[in-house]
Protein backbone atom coordinates (compact mmCIF):
# COMPACT_ATOMS: atom_id res chain seq x y z
CA UNK A 1 0.00 0.00 0.00
CA UNK A 2 1.26 3.72 -0.75
CA UNK A 3 1.12 5.66 2.66
CA UNK A 4 -0.10 9.27 1.52
CA UNK A 5 0.20 11.57 4.42
CA UNK A 6 -1.91 14.65 4.24
CA UNK A 7 -0.57 17.94 6.02
CA UNK A 8 -3.72 20.32 7.64
CA UNK A 9 -2.81 23.20 9.26
CA UNK A 10 -6.25 25.03 9.60
CA UNK A 11 -9.92 24.92 9.75
CA UNK A 12 -9.97 26.63 6.21
CA UNK A 13 -7.65 24.16 5.03
CA UNK A 14 -9.47 21.11 6.25
CA UNK A 15 -12.65 21.67 5.01
CA UNK A 16 -11.28 21.53 1.64
CA UNK A 17 -9.04 18.46 2.33
CA UNK A 18 -11.59 16.53 4.15
CA UNK A 19 -12.98 14.54 0.90
CA UNK A 20 -9.57 14.10 -0.47
CA UNK A 21 -8.88 12.08 3.18
CA UNK A 22 -12.06 10.58 3.08
CA UNK A 23 -10.86 8.76 -0.97
CA UNK A 24 -7.36 7.97 0.68
CA UNK A 25 -9.01 6.00 3.44
CA UNK A 26 -11.34 4.27 1.48
CA UNK A 27 -9.14 3.08 -1.35
CA UNK A 28 -7.74 -0.43 -0.62
CA UNK A 29 -4.24 0.59 -2.02
CA UNK A 30 -4.14 3.77 -0.09
CA UNK A 31 -2.63 3.80 3.54
CA UNK A 32 -4.11 7.06 4.97
CA UNK A 33 -1.79 9.26 7.50
CA UNK A 34 -2.36 12.67 9.06
CA UNK A 35 -0.45 15.50 10.18
CA UNK A 36 -2.45 18.21 12.17
CA UNK A 37 -0.46 21.18 13.56
CA UNK A 38 -1.26 25.05 13.32
CA UNK A 39 -4.05 26.62 14.55
CA UNK A 40 -6.25 23.39 14.97
CA UNK A 41 -4.71 23.23 18.80
CA UNK A 42 -5.36 26.78 19.27
CA UNK A 43 -8.02 27.63 22.14
CA UNK A 44 -9.02 31.14 20.22
CA UNK A 45 -9.04 29.29 16.72
CA UNK A 46 -11.90 26.37 18.33
CA UNK A 47 -9.39 23.45 18.90
CA UNK A 48 -10.57 22.55 15.33
CA UNK A 49 -8.56 19.28 15.20
CA UNK A 50 -11.65 17.69 16.93
CA UNK A 51 -13.51 17.90 14.10
CA UNK A 52 -11.02 16.23 12.11
CA UNK A 53 -11.57 12.96 14.78
CA UNK A 54 -15.52 13.84 14.32
CA UNK A 55 -15.04 12.69 11.30
CA UNK A 56 -13.65 9.42 11.84
CA UNK A 57 -10.44 10.18 11.27
CA UNK A 58 -7.29 9.25 12.89
CA UNK A 59 -4.51 12.16 13.69
CA UNK A 60 -1.32 10.33 13.21
CA UNK A 61 0.90 13.13 14.43
CA UNK A 62 -0.34 16.46 16.32
CA UNK A 63 2.19 19.47 16.10
CA UNK A 64 1.79 21.77 18.00
CA UNK A 65 3.82 25.05 17.06
CA UNK A 66 1.74 28.44 17.71
CA UNK A 67 3.23 30.68 20.00
CA UNK A 68 0.97 33.03 22.40
CA UNK A 69 2.11 36.19 20.63
CA UNK A 70 1.29 37.25 17.12
CA UNK A 71 4.19 39.53 15.81
CA UNK A 72 6.10 38.50 12.91
CA UNK A 73 9.02 37.09 15.16
CA UNK A 74 6.51 34.22 16.58
CA UNK A 75 5.23 33.37 13.54
CA UNK A 76 9.14 32.86 12.56
CA UNK A 77 9.20 30.79 15.83
CA UNK A 78 6.18 28.84 15.30
CA UNK A 79 6.79 28.29 11.38
CA UNK A 80 10.35 26.95 12.86
CA UNK A 81 8.76 24.51 15.19
CA UNK A 82 6.17 23.25 12.39
CA UNK A 83 9.35 22.15 10.48
CA UNK A 84 10.98 20.45 13.36
CA UNK A 85 7.49 18.93 14.39
CA UNK A 86 7.05 17.52 10.88
CA UNK A 87 10.44 16.40 9.79
CA UNK A 88 9.84 14.15 13.19
CA UNK A 89 6.45 12.79 12.24
CA UNK A 90 7.62 12.17 8.39
CA UNK A 91 11.02 10.30 9.66
CA UNK A 92 8.59 8.00 12.20
CA UNK A 93 5.63 7.69 9.78
CA UNK A 94 7.93 7.14 6.43
CA UNK A 95 5.18 8.06 4.04
CA UNK A 96 5.39 7.97 0.15
CA UNK A 97 4.27 11.46 -0.44
CA UNK A 98 3.38 14.06 1.75
CA UNK A 99 0.10 16.28 0.14
CA UNK A 100 -0.24 19.89 0.90
CA UNK A 101 -2.94 22.47 0.21
CA UNK A 102 -2.63 26.17 -0.58
CA UNK A 103 -0.26 28.93 0.49
CA UNK A 104 0.33 29.47 4.46
CA UNK A 105 3.63 29.49 5.91
CA UNK A 106 2.91 26.10 8.18
CA UNK A 107 2.32 24.21 4.86
CA UNK A 108 5.59 25.55 3.86
CA UNK A 109 7.39 24.62 7.05
CA UNK A 110 5.81 21.20 6.51
CA UNK A 111 6.99 21.15 2.45
CA UNK A 112 10.40 21.92 3.69
CA UNK A 113 10.76 19.20 5.81
CA UNK A 114 9.25 16.22 3.40
CA UNK A 115 11.96 17.98 1.03
CA UNK A 116 14.99 17.37 3.23
CA UNK A 117 13.94 13.82 4.03
CA UNK A 118 13.42 13.36 0.69
CA UNK A 119 9.59 12.51 0.46
CA UNK A 120 8.08 13.59 -2.60
CA UNK A 121 5.26 16.41 -2.13
CA UNK A 122 1.89 16.57 -4.01
CA UNK A 123 0.68 19.96 -3.99
CA UNK A 124 -3.07 20.94 -4.23
CA UNK A 125 -4.26 24.43 -5.11
CA UNK A 126 -0.98 25.93 -6.34
CA UNK A 127 -0.59 28.88 -9.51
CA UNK A 128 -3.46 31.12 -7.84
CA UNK A 129 -2.38 34.56 -7.40
CA UNK A 130 -3.09 36.72 -3.85
CA UNK A 131 -0.73 39.59 -4.78
CA UNK A 132 -2.42 41.39 -1.27
CA UNK A 133 -1.12 38.57 1.02
CA UNK A 134 2.56 37.06 1.62
CA UNK A 135 0.51 33.35 1.44
CA UNK A 136 1.58 34.56 -2.65
CA UNK A 137 5.25 33.96 -2.26
CA UNK A 138 4.47 30.93 0.32
CA UNK A 139 2.69 29.52 -2.68
CA UNK A 140 4.74 29.54 -5.09
CA UNK A 141 7.78 28.52 -3.24
CA UNK A 142 5.81 25.71 -2.34
CA UNK A 143 5.41 24.84 -6.00
CA UNK A 144 8.77 24.66 -6.54
CA UNK A 145 9.44 22.01 -3.70
CA UNK A 146 6.68 19.79 -5.29
CA UNK A 147 6.94 16.99 -7.35
CA UNK A 148 2.93 16.60 -8.61
CA UNK A 149 0.65 19.52 -8.75
CA UNK A 150 -3.52 19.72 -8.43
CA UNK A 151 -4.54 23.05 -9.88
CA UNK A 152 -8.38 24.45 -9.87
CA UNK A 153 -8.21 26.13 -13.13
CA UNK A 154 -6.20 25.79 -16.70
CA UNK A 155 -4.84 29.19 -15.75
CA UNK A 156 -3.55 28.18 -12.83
CA UNK A 157 -1.89 24.93 -14.45
CA UNK A 158 -0.35 27.42 -16.75
CA UNK A 159 1.01 29.64 -14.26
CA UNK A 160 2.56 26.23 -12.67
CA UNK A 161 4.22 24.87 -16.03
CA UNK A 162 5.37 28.94 -16.42
CA UNK A 163 7.11 28.36 -13.08
CA UNK A 164 9.17 25.76 -14.96
CA UNK A 165 7.04 22.80 -14.07
CA UNK A 166 6.98 19.74 -16.52
CA UNK A 167 3.20 19.93 -17.67
CA UNK A 168 3.30 16.40 -17.39
CA UNK A 169 2.72 16.42 -13.45
CA UNK A 170 0.63 19.51 -13.35
CA UNK A 171 -3.38 17.96 -13.73
CA UNK A 172 -6.36 20.52 -13.52
CA UNK A 173 -8.58 18.42 -11.08
CA UNK A 174 -11.53 21.71 -10.19
CA UNK A 175 -11.62 23.52 -7.14
CA UNK A 176 -11.94 21.35 -3.67
CA UNK A 177 -14.31 23.83 -2.55
CA UNK A 178 -16.69 22.50 -4.96
CA UNK A 179 -16.39 18.95 -4.05
CA UNK A 180 -17.25 20.75 -0.21
CA UNK A 181 -19.75 22.34 -1.05
CA UNK A 182 -21.71 20.01 -3.11
CA UNK A 183 -21.37 17.17 -0.64
CA UNK A 184 -22.04 18.69 2.48
CA UNK A 185 -25.13 17.85 4.22
CA UNK A 186 -26.79 21.38 4.96
CA UNK A 187 -28.48 22.82 8.09
CA UNK A 188 -31.59 24.83 7.90
CA UNK A 189 -31.95 28.29 9.72
CA UNK A 190 -33.77 26.50 12.85
CA UNK A 191 -31.10 23.70 13.88
CA UNK A 192 -28.15 26.83 13.19
CA UNK A 193 -30.33 28.65 15.88
CA UNK A 194 -30.16 26.13 17.83
CA UNK A 195 -27.21 25.02 17.76
CA UNK A 196 -25.65 28.55 16.92
CA UNK A 197 -28.08 30.43 19.70
CA UNK A 198 -28.37 33.35 17.00
CA UNK A 199 -31.96 34.52 15.75
CA UNK A 200 -32.51 35.32 12.14
CA UNK A 201 -33.78 38.39 10.70
CA UNK A 202 -35.16 38.71 7.37
CA UNK A 203 -31.57 39.98 6.33
CA UNK A 204 -28.07 37.85 6.73
CA UNK A 205 -24.44 38.46 6.05
CA UNK A 206 -21.39 35.62 6.66
CA UNK A 207 -17.95 37.85 7.20
CA UNK A 208 -14.90 36.83 7.45
CA UNK A 209 -11.97 39.44 7.88
CA UNK A 210 -8.28 37.89 7.68
CA UNK A 211 -5.07 39.78 8.42
CA UNK A 212 -3.65 41.61 5.49
CA UNK A 213 -0.58 40.49 5.54
CA UNK A 214 1.41 42.55 3.23
CA UNK A 215 1.04 45.88 4.95
CA UNK A 216 1.74 46.45 8.62
CA UNK A 217 -0.38 45.75 11.26
CA UNK A 218 -1.29 48.83 11.86
CA UNK A 219 -2.83 49.29 8.51
CA UNK A 220 -4.83 46.12 8.50
CA UNK A 221 -6.68 46.71 11.61
CA UNK A 222 -7.94 49.72 10.46
CA UNK A 223 -9.15 48.12 7.62
CA UNK A 224 -11.40 46.16 9.70
CA UNK A 225 -12.38 49.22 11.79
CA UNK A 226 -13.48 50.21 8.49
CA UNK A 227 -15.49 47.10 7.72
CA UNK A 228 -16.81 47.21 10.94
CA UNK A 229 -18.15 50.97 10.70
CA UNK A 230 -19.61 49.92 7.24
CA UNK A 231 -21.55 46.80 9.40
CA UNK A 232 -22.81 49.01 11.67
CA UNK A 233 -25.16 50.19 9.21
CA UNK A 234 -26.51 47.08 9.07
CA UNK A 235 -28.18 46.59 12.23
CA UNK A 236 -31.91 44.61 10.31
CA UNK A 237 -29.18 42.14 9.33
CA UNK A 238 -28.31 39.07 11.32
CA UNK A 239 -24.55 39.15 11.16
CA UNK A 240 -22.19 35.73 11.19
CA UNK A 241 -18.43 36.65 12.30
CA UNK A 242 -16.15 34.13 11.81
CA UNK A 243 -12.83 34.80 13.71
CA UNK A 244 -9.47 35.14 11.57
CA UNK A 245 -6.58 32.86 10.66
CA UNK A 246 -3.51 32.66 12.74
CA UNK A 247 -1.77 35.47 10.75
CA UNK A 248 0.30 37.58 12.46
CA UNK A 249 -1.78 40.75 13.81
CA UNK A 250 -4.82 38.49 14.45
CA UNK A 251 -5.26 39.32 17.81
CA UNK A 252 -5.97 42.82 17.49
CA UNK A 253 -8.59 42.16 14.71
CA UNK A 254 -10.66 39.57 17.54
CA UNK A 255 -10.54 42.62 19.73
CA UNK A 256 -12.03 44.74 17.60
CA UNK A 257 -14.56 42.12 16.74
CA UNK A 258 -15.39 41.27 20.41
CA UNK A 259 -15.63 45.31 21.08
CA UNK A 260 -18.45 45.56 17.77
CA UNK A 261 -20.56 42.60 19.29
CA UNK A 262 -20.61 43.60 22.41
CA UNK A 263 -22.10 46.81 21.33
CA UNK A 264 -24.24 45.29 18.30
CA UNK A 265 -26.71 42.55 19.53
CA UNK A 266 -27.43 41.55 15.97
CA UNK A 267 -24.09 40.57 15.67
CA UNK A 268 -22.75 36.68 16.47
CA UNK A 269 -18.94 36.25 16.58
CA UNK A 270 -17.32 32.32 16.68
CA UNK A 271 -13.86 30.74 16.38
CA UNK A 272 -14.67 28.14 14.75
CA UNK A 273 -18.06 27.07 12.79
CA UNK A 274 -16.53 23.71 11.11
CA UNK A 275 -17.39 22.75 7.94
CA UNK A 276 -20.85 21.95 8.03
CA UNK A 277 -21.81 24.98 9.79
CA UNK A 278 -20.17 27.68 7.95
CA UNK A 279 -21.05 26.31 4.52
CA UNK A 280 -24.73 26.19 5.88
CA UNK A 281 -24.81 29.36 6.95
CA UNK A 282 -23.06 30.36 3.20
CA UNK A 283 -25.76 28.92 1.53
CA UNK A 284 -28.73 30.57 3.53
CA UNK A 285 -26.84 34.30 3.89
CA UNK A 286 -28.06 36.88 1.52
CA UNK A 287 -24.38 38.01 1.36
CA UNK A 288 -20.55 37.31 1.97
CA UNK A 289 -18.66 39.91 3.24
CA UNK A 290 -14.61 40.41 3.87
CA UNK A 291 -11.36 39.22 2.41
CA UNK A 292 -11.92 35.28 2.42
CA UNK A 293 -10.78 32.99 -0.53
CA UNK A 294 -14.50 30.97 0.19
CA UNK A 295 -16.41 33.72 -1.47
CA UNK A 296 -14.23 32.64 -4.77
CA UNK A 297 -13.94 28.72 -3.93
CA UNK A 298 -17.19 27.91 -2.49
CA UNK A 299 -19.31 30.88 -2.62
CA UNK A 300 -20.04 30.45 -6.45
CA UNK A 301 -21.38 27.07 -6.18
CA UNK A 302 -24.50 28.77 -4.13
CA UNK A 303 -24.54 31.64 -6.42
CA UNK A 304 -23.96 33.60 -3.34
CA UNK A 305 -23.10 37.29 -3.76
CA UNK A 306 -19.84 38.11 -2.02
CA UNK A 307 -18.09 41.98 -1.06
CA UNK A 308 -14.11 41.28 -1.62
CA UNK A 309 -13.01 44.06 0.50
CA UNK A 310 -9.08 45.16 -0.53
CA UNK A 311 -6.66 43.70 -1.90
CA UNK A 312 -6.13 40.41 -0.22
CA UNK A 313 -7.27 37.94 -2.90
CA UNK A 314 -6.30 39.92 -5.71
CA UNK A 315 -5.12 37.94 -8.84
CA UNK A 316 -7.48 35.19 -8.26
CA UNK A 317 -9.66 34.23 -10.62
CA UNK A 318 -13.13 35.53 -9.97
CA UNK A 319 -16.48 33.86 -10.93
CA UNK A 320 -19.49 36.19 -11.20
CA UNK A 321 -20.34 36.84 -7.88
CA UNK A 322 -17.93 39.01 -6.58
CA UNK A 323 -17.83 42.50 -6.15
CA UNK A 324 -14.18 44.07 -5.62
CA UNK A 325 -14.72 47.28 -2.75
CA UNK A 326 -11.72 49.47 -1.67
CA UNK A 327 -11.33 49.08 2.57
CA UNK A 328 -13.56 51.80 3.23
CA UNK A 329 -16.64 52.24 5.31
CA UNK A 330 -18.94 53.97 2.93
CA UNK A 331 -17.26 51.61 -0.20
CA UNK A 332 -18.31 48.45 1.69
CA UNK A 333 -21.61 49.69 2.45
CA UNK A 334 -22.45 50.35 -1.39
CA UNK A 335 -21.00 47.61 -2.36
CA UNK A 336 -23.53 45.59 0.32
CA UNK A 337 -26.36 47.21 -0.82
CA UNK A 338 -25.41 46.28 -4.29
CA UNK A 339 -24.51 42.97 -3.96
CA UNK A 340 -28.50 42.35 -2.36
CA UNK A 341 -30.12 43.82 -4.54
CA UNK A 342 -32.21 42.51 -6.84
CA UNK A 343 -30.72 43.29 -10.12
CA UNK A 344 -27.06 41.78 -9.30
CA UNK A 345 -28.68 38.56 -7.24
CA UNK A 346 -31.20 37.73 -10.76
CA UNK A 347 -27.61 38.20 -12.81
CA UNK A 348 -26.23 35.11 -10.32
CA UNK A 349 -29.18 32.34 -11.25
CA UNK A 350 -27.24 31.93 -14.64
CA UNK A 351 -23.56 32.00 -13.42
CA UNK A 352 -20.79 29.55 -14.36
CA UNK A 353 -18.87 28.30 -11.54
CA UNK A 354 -14.60 28.85 -13.02
CA UNK A 355 -13.83 25.66 -10.63
CA UNK A 356 -14.97 22.39 -11.95
CA UNK A 357 -18.03 19.94 -11.05
CA UNK A 358 -17.29 18.37 -7.82
CA UNK A 359 -14.79 15.34 -8.15
CA UNK A 360 -11.63 16.66 -7.19
CA UNK A 361 -10.82 14.18 -5.02
CA UNK A 362 -11.30 11.58 -6.99
CA UNK A 363 -9.05 12.72 -9.75
CA UNK A 364 -6.24 13.28 -6.85
CA UNK A 365 -6.43 9.77 -6.02
CA UNK A 366 -6.01 8.65 -9.92
CA UNK A 367 -3.12 10.54 -10.16
CA UNK A 368 -1.54 9.56 -7.13
CA UNK A 369 -2.01 5.91 -7.81
CA UNK A 370 -0.35 6.09 -11.15
CA UNK A 371 2.58 8.17 -9.57
CA UNK A 372 5.75 6.53 -9.52
CA UNK A 373 7.12 6.94 -5.76
CA UNK A 374 10.33 4.96 -5.87
CA UNK A 375 12.55 7.87 -5.77
CA UNK A 376 12.94 11.81 -5.72
CA UNK A 377 14.18 12.40 -8.94
CA UNK A 378 15.86 15.76 -9.55
CA UNK A 379 13.94 18.61 -11.02
CA UNK A 380 14.29 20.23 -14.18
CA UNK A 381 13.36 23.60 -15.10
CA UNK A 382 10.92 23.18 -17.70
CA UNK A 383 11.00 25.65 -20.62
CA UNK A 384 8.41 27.31 -22.17
CA UNK A 385 8.74 27.38 -25.87
CA UNK A 386 8.77 31.12 -27.22
CA UNK A 387 8.86 32.52 -23.92
CA UNK A 388 12.17 34.85 -23.07
CA UNK A 389 14.70 32.71 -22.20
CA UNK A 390 14.43 30.40 -24.46
CA UNK A 391 15.76 28.72 -27.35
CA UNK A 392 14.73 29.28 -30.96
Amino acid sequence: MKKVCVFTGTRAEYGLLRWVMEAIQKDVALELQIIASGSHFSAMHGWTYREIEKDGFKINRKVEMLLASDTSLAVNKSMALAQMGVAEAISDLEPDILLVLGDRYEALAATLAATLQRVPVGHIHGGEITEGSLDDSFRHAITKLSQIHFVAANKYRQNVIQMGEDPVNVYNVGGLGVEAALRCKLHDKESLKNEMHIEWKNRSMLVTFHPVTNISAEESIAQMHELLKALGNFRDYTIIITRPNADQGHSSLNNAIDAFVASNNNAHAFASLGSQKYLSCMALVDVMVGNSSSAMLEAPVFRKPAVNIGERQKGRIKAENIIDCKPEAPAIKEAIHLAVGKEFTEKLKGMINPFGNGNSAALIIEKIKKYDFTRLNPKQFYQIHGMPGSAS
